[in-house]
């Protein structure tokens, strides 16, 4: 068990260097089962999920080996199902990437319920309707199931929701059926869009990136292929935060601009004094912020995973913010942490939080309830007055990459201990 001591207030002030993205890296290493030919990924961040999933592909009989602290050469030539590491599938929500790739390769698979944050009902239905309709008989004991694909066929299907993962496990499962699949209301994150431009080069033709509509035509013989990552948006948005709050001066980089349009109209709203700029975001010091109204949606929409961290946000408006999270409804338990800190806040009813600003924050003892708030109360500490201890630190090691040593860098005053 990991704690952050943090020593507040502060000002942020110097350049960070962005992580990988990590919502992108994870299907990246599932699409690797494909091809029994080697895949080099760039850009691969080193945190918890992407370790544990490395470690899901070595148990099966993965060749993995970093060639640089973010790069890697993945070799799925010999892999057996049967011998995956059923308890890190357990402790981890996106190893339920691994099944539309292992059906699509291997035929018939048997794994648990994946794990992960605890942020609400997150059921896997989306996932086995998708499944089904291309064919795959599904068995279900208890949090066990069981995948066999006779008759694996191309299809069409329309998604209920917008589901980000659902949608990577359905197009990596449609990349080695031949013909042409579609899928319809499709999520459309870059994540995807770059998941999308790996599995073209090996081989896969695919249409419509970027929409709500995929049209797939397979291949069964996928070749290996190079790939780099993109930028982490939620790591981007996460200093971008921290900078504000803090009314320092941050260069963060690097970004890529048209991931982050929703995210930089709600800065301009709120009334942030940024500049971005050869892949750069440049964040200056903002003495007035604006009361604001945010509502999560899917792509492009504003991303719930930044949720928590505009929450903060409105602690320091001047006024009344109303904050909607209609994805999760588990996603509001750092508004109790913050009111121990001293925020004027109030939870309407699971999905949405009424924040009344500016109120100075204290330092007090608090928990991680899952990643992003983790991150979220780590800045909170940053600006609060005293010391700031969070425990469950290690939640937050899921996907940020050294983040303690990246506010350091910036003149934080924090510290991890075990």
């Amino acid at each position: 068990m990991s704690k952050f001591i943090i020593q507040g207030p502060v000002k942020l002030r110097g350049q960070v260097k962005i992580s990988g993205a990590k919502n992108a890296a994870t299907p990246l290493l599932a699409a690797t089962l494909l091809t029994k030919e080697p895949c080099f990924l760039d850009n691969i961040p080193r945190i918890a999920d992407v370790l544990k999933m490395i470690e899901i592909l070595q148990s099966m009989g993965a060749e993995v080996s970093f060639l640089g602290p973010h790069k890697l050469r993945i070799c799925c030539r010999k892999i057996n199902p049967s011998k995956i590491n059923q308890n890190l599938i357990r402790e981890m929500r996106s190893s339920i990437l691994l099944i539309g790739p292992l059906i699509s390769r291997f035929g018939e698979i048997e794994l648990p319920e994946p794990g992960g944050c605890i942020i609400g009902s997150r059921p896997i239905d989306t996932h086995l309707l998708g499944f089904e309709s291309f064919g795959v008989k599904i068995k279900q004991r208890g949090h066990l199931y069981h995948f066999k694909a006779e008759n694996i066929k191309k299809a069409t299907v329309v998604l209920p929701e917008f589901s980000v993962t659902a949608t990577e496990n359905l197009l990596m499962l449609a990349s080695r059926i031949k013909g042409e699949s579609i899928i319809k209301l499709a999520a459309a994150e870059p994540h995807i869009q770059i998941l999308g431009k790996m599995l073209i080069k090996m081989g896969v033709k695919i249409k419509g990136l970027g929409t709500h509509n995929l049209m797939i035509r397979g291949n069964d013989s996928l070749k290996g292929t190079k790939q780099k990552n993109i930028p982490d948006q939620i790591e981007i948005g996460t200093f971008a935060v921290a900078a504000i709050l803090t009314k320092g001066e941050v260069d963060i980089n690097p970004v890529i601009e048209e991931h982050l349009d929703i995210i930089l109209l709600k800065l301009r709203q709120i009334g942030v004094s940024f500049k971005i700029k050869s892949n750069h975001l440049y964040i200056y010091p903002t003495h007035k912020l604006n009361p604001f109204h945010l509502q999560a949606l899917p792509y492009p929409g504003f991303p719930t995973d930044l949720q928590a961290l505009f929450g903060l946000l409105a602690t320091q408006a001047q006024g009344t913010s109303l904050i909607h999270d209609p994805l999760y409804e588990g996603r509001m338990g750092y508004i109790n942490e913050l009111i121990k800190m001293g925020a004027n806040a109030i939870l309407a009813d699971p999905h949405r939080t009424i924040i009344t600003g500016p109120t100075p924050l204290y330092g007090t003892d608090i928990r991680s309830l899952d990643l992003r708030a983790g991150a979220t109360l780590i800045i909170a500490g940053l600006i609060a007055r005293g010391e700031t201890t969070i425990s469950q630190g290690e939640i937050i090691d899921r996907g940020y990459e050294n983040i303690e040593k990246k506010l350091q860098a910036l003149g934080a005053n924090i510290k991890r201990e075990e």
